[in-house]
């Protein structure tokens, strides 16, 4: 199965999450309220420990008991407030992320829209499912919880460490100890960490798109008794993405060993140490117990450290994985030039010695079309015909623009398309592709993306009936009826005809089709064509053909062969001057029959 994926770059991980700043630039002023919020929650339980000070060297030394009472109050009103004031961070965050996240989703979604088909013909739709989904999930809860406490523990370890030195600076540079090698490995799990995490993700979207084609091909899967090795390929994707979860495992473990061993040693060699002052005298027992109560408010912001700087390193790849897709180039902007008037030679659908070569394709590879010069006079219906793989579909695909000719232009009525508006452009020129595509909506919502929003009931039904699609009023729901994911719930002859309608129920000035009756049966292919040919009087229509009753369809007939139109001319001309034409319609004809 393909993957389709950029090489990760040697990026640092806030460089890479620097990127969200525009996203997180109009709720800043919450998000940092929020962290504000949590500092001063955090702190406020770094006095709890003065407050144990306190109470042992005062009320509790002098038992005076009324000081004990009014010691706990406070202990009670401390811990209230720094759990009032964490309800509050949670509160301020949780709408203005949520509202990132969609943003992101909704950004990501249009610029989807607007890369050239050359991309997502390159991608794997997993990849881009996963980016959609998984990565901004990741991304809104690194900003909800890690971005805020990496800024308000480090607050915390600084304001408690300042702390334990005023208590004690002997007993603080004890603590103290294991600070090196505690970042060190910090140092060298952080790098690690990135990659497998960037190798998870990745996989993620592997496995997203194995179950993709497992639904949307469970008749193909089915029929072929394929099962056993989708169930294959989709256990072993799955077994090794369990393999890099455990290579994350094992180095979260590795980090977090290291760091609650560590400090709690740090924290049993100054109970020892405080103990020994404490007995000569040198250190109060208020002293010690406060020392102690402010390491182990440490202990969860030196804990979590190898927890949030693996969110992080997932946070920043979720990022990488994002821009990746958002930096990729949109097609080209429109740049409408003045129209110039047309002399009546070059009205109708007009190819100037066009060449293309697809974007990825090696620089010495033959172009698929090789200037390729085609006059579809205005009205006029010109049948295209070709052996497979001489590029036909390629050449119809130019028309609209979702490829972009390499040389030459492409005009209608005179006017070059890349001097239009992509927009308006796509108004003149309808199109229905061999391999319909519907959508999860009902019939006539399918039919009607091919007309302007103004469209009705008269319009939808003249279209169904060119298309000879009566059949949707017997659908439960009539033109209502949901017709599923892709259209599977249709036959393919009823997908391709209710793609036909749509591309003629706008009533375009130009139409192009894609060998558009190859899945109908023979009478009501027939009907269909009948009916086509009072839409293409008046119409200026492309249409590739491999039947010979398609062909005849068409005022003339091109023969493409090489990448190039080797032949124009009536169908019955061609049979009578061109080898090539005449061996493709004879083996039509067999088959046709």
């Amino acid at each position: 199965m393909p993957t389709t994926r950029a090489t990760t770059k040697d990026h640092s991980a806030v460089r890479t999450l620097l990127r969200l700043w525009p996203y997180v630039r109009p709720v800043r002023l919450r998000l940092f309220t929020a962290a504000f919020v949590a500092v001063v929650a955090s702190c406020l339980g770094l006095v709890i420990p003065l407050v144990l000070k306190w109470l042992v060297d005062g009320p509790v030394a002098d038992r005076d008991t009324r000081g004990i009472w009014l010691g706990a109050l406070y202990l009670l009103l401390l811990g209230v407030a720094e759990a009032l004031l964490f309800g509050l961070r949670r509160w301020l965050v949780g709408r203005p992320l949520a509202s990132v996240e969609a943003g992101m989703r909704a950004d990501l979604y249009r610029h989807l829209q607007r890369l050239p088909v050359a991309f997502h013909d390159r991608w794997a739709s997993g990849q881009l499912l996963s980016r959609g989904t998984t990565d901004l999930m990741l991304l809104r809860m690194f900003l909800a919880f890690p971005l805020t406490f990496l800024l308000v523990n480090a607050v915390t370890i600084v304001v408690g460490v300042t702390i334990m030195l005023l208590q004690d600076w002997t007993l603080g540079l004890v603590i103290l100890g294991p600070g090196i090698p505690v970042m060190i490995m910090c140092s060298l799990f952080e790098g690690r960490y990135a990659k497998v995490a960037r190798r998870a993700q990745d996989q993620v979207g592997d496995l997203t798109t194995v179950v993709e084609e497992s639904v949307l091909g469970i008749r193909i899967i089915k029929g072929f008794g394929q099962h056993r090795s989708q169930a294959r390929a989709f256990r072993d994707l799955s077994s090794t993405l369990r393999g890099t979860e455990f290579d994350k495992a094992r180095l979260l473990a590795a980090i977090w060993a290291v760091i609650v061993t560590l400090p709690e040693l740090a924290i049993g060699a100054a109970l020892v140490v405080g103990t020994v002052q404490v007995a000569d005298n040198d250190l109060s027992a208020g002293t010690l117990v406060a020392f102690l109560s402010t390491a182990l408010a440490l202990r969860w912001p030196v804990e979590s450290i190898g927890f949030l700087l693996a969110m992080s390193q997932e946070a920043a790849t979720a990022t990488e994985r994002f821009f990746e897709v958002m930096d990729e180039e949109p097609e080209p902007a429109d740049t409408p030039a003045p129209r110039v008037p047309a002399a009546a030679a070059d009205g109708g659908l007009r190819f100037h010695d066009v060449r293309f070569r697809y974007p990825d394709a090696p620089a010495d590879a033959a172009p698929v079309l090789d200037r390729v010069d085609l006059h579809i006079r205005p009205g006029e219906s010109m049948a295209l015909v070709g052996a497979t793989g001489t590029g036909k579909t390629t050449l119809t695909a130019l028309v609209p623009r979702l490829h972009e000719v390499t040389s030459g232009r492409i005009t209608l009525d005179g006017t070059d398309i890349t001097a239009m508006p992509r927009a308006r452009l796509r108004e003149l020129v309808a199109v229905a592709f061999e391999e319909p595509t519907l959508f999860s909506a009902g019939v006539g919502e399918n039919v009607l993306m091919g007309a302007p929003d103004a469209a009705g009931e008269a319009e939808l039904e003249r279209a169904l009936a060119v298309a000879q699609a009566d059949f949707v009023h017997a659908l439960p729901h009539g033109t209502a009826t949901q017709v599923g994911e892709q259209g599977l719930s249709l036959s393919g002859g009823q997908r391709q005809r209710l793609a036909l309608a749509r591309a003629v129920v706008g009533r375009p000035r130009f139409l192009v089709l894609d060998d558009p009756l190859s899945a109908l049966d023979v009478h009501t292919e027939a009907a269909v064509e009948a009916a086509l040919r009072r839409v293409l009087d008046g119409t200026t229509a492309l249409i590739v053909a491999h039947r010979p009753s398609t062909v005849l369809l068409a005022d003339r007939v091109a023969l493409l062969s090489g990448g190039r139109i080797a032949a124009v001319g009536t169908h019955h001309e061609l049979l009578r001057t061109n080898a090539e034409y005449a061996w493709l319609m004879s083996g039509s004809e067999e088959d046709h029959r």
